[in-house]
């Protein structure tokens, strides 16, 4: 019994080796004779679109699937209060500005001619005192007036010429612009109120963002109306420049693959003769990733290689979409491409 079935397990592993040895013998010498070939897929990398603050969602222009321009509005959170705020900055920084001004022109014209009036009549006071204090000084000498009447008109001519001499300060003090130490502060507080108004227009932006680059709006996370919490992602954007592509090297031809070097590659319903450039080698090894069937590359260690597109073949590539690059060239720097 016991010789009966191990004749029959040999017979079995016998035909298993048999039928399997061949065809494998027939993928290895069909990846010899032609260049090798390295199977792979293209990966998006999205950019996820969120506020900073919570708030409610009162629109979304953008749908699943659409491709958007940089610059379009993708939603807008509610902004009552960030645009009150934008306001207040607004007007704080206006009267900010007007006291600054203020300082640096003097006194206003109106002030002005009031101390000039005010000076033209004590000029005019004084040319009568000093007559009068001439009248006084004859009278004296003749002993016509008293001492005293004499002293009062000296007196007054005094108090005239003293109130001239201020009024003149007063007139030139007034054709002057405050202090410096006063002007610095003023103009110190002005800069500070900008730095507060741009920091309001920036939260107010940040309510309604815009798509930094062209690309396609991979999914949209919550609809107008619903309350959104601060730093959830309202619209994943997958910009066009972040398509790449992402195939594995068998360990053996590992050292032909450089950063910068061109590639060909191919995929089902795209265009002939695609190019990439190698952005990324990686430094681990793995083993081939379970969703590439192959029998000749499966179970094998391979590194990770990552390329970029030429810009002419981003639009048509999907993420997920399988490739096949061709065999690396051995001078890809220099390679001319077409």
């Amino acid at each position: 019994m016991k010789l009966a079935l191990l004749v029959g397990v040999a017979v079995v592993a016998g035909t298993a080796l048999v039928g399997y040895g061949p065809a494998e013998r027939r993928i290895n010498a069909g990846a010899s004779t032609g260049s090798p070939r390295y199977l792979g897929y293209v990966e998006g990398e999205t950019t996820l679109v969120a506020p900073p603050v919570a708030g409610r969602l009162v629109a979304r222009p953008v749908e699943r699937g659409d491709r958007v321009k940089k610059g379009d509005r993708l939603f807008v959170i509610d902004t009552t209060q960030a645009e009150a705020e934008v306001a207040r900055a607004v007007a704080v920084l206006a009267e900010f500005k007007a006291r600054h001004a203020n300082l640096l022109t003097g006194k206003r014209a109106e002030e002005q001619e009031v101390v000039r009036a005010q000076r033209r009549e004590i000029e005019a006071n004084l040319v009568m005192a000093e007559a009068d204090l001439a009248r006084q000084t004859d009278l004296l000498a003749k002993r016509i007036t008293s001492r005293q009447s004499y002293d009062q008109s000296v007196a007054q001519v005094a108090e005239l010429r003293a109130r001239m001499a201020s009024m003149r300060a007063r007139e030139r003090a007034g054709d002057l612009s405050a202090r410096q130490p006063e002007i610095d502060a003023a103009a110190a507080l002005v800069e500070q109120q900008e730095a507060i108004l741009n920091r309001a227009k920036n939260q107010l932006a940040d309510l309604m963002p815009v798509a930094p680059d062209d690309g396609l709006v991979e999914n949209t996370f919550f609809n107008v109306g619903e309350w959104v919490p601060p730093g959830s992602p309202v619209v994943s954007l997958l910009p066009d420049f972040r398509i790449k592509l992402r195939f594995f090297v068998p360990e053996g031809e590992l050292a032909k693959a450089r950063t910068a070097m061109r590639v060909r590659f191919s995929c089902d319903g795209c265009a002939p003769d695609l190019g990439a450039t190698v952005t990324y080698i990686s430094p681990r090894a793995e083993y081939t990733p379970p969703i590439i069937y192959s029998q000749g590359t499966r179970a094998k260690l391979v590194f990770m290689v990552e390329a970029r597109p030429d810009p002419m073949t981003q639009l048509p590539l999907q993420p997920g979409l399988p490739i096949t690059v061709d065999g690396l060239s051995g001078d890809a720097k220099t390679w001319a491409w077409r």
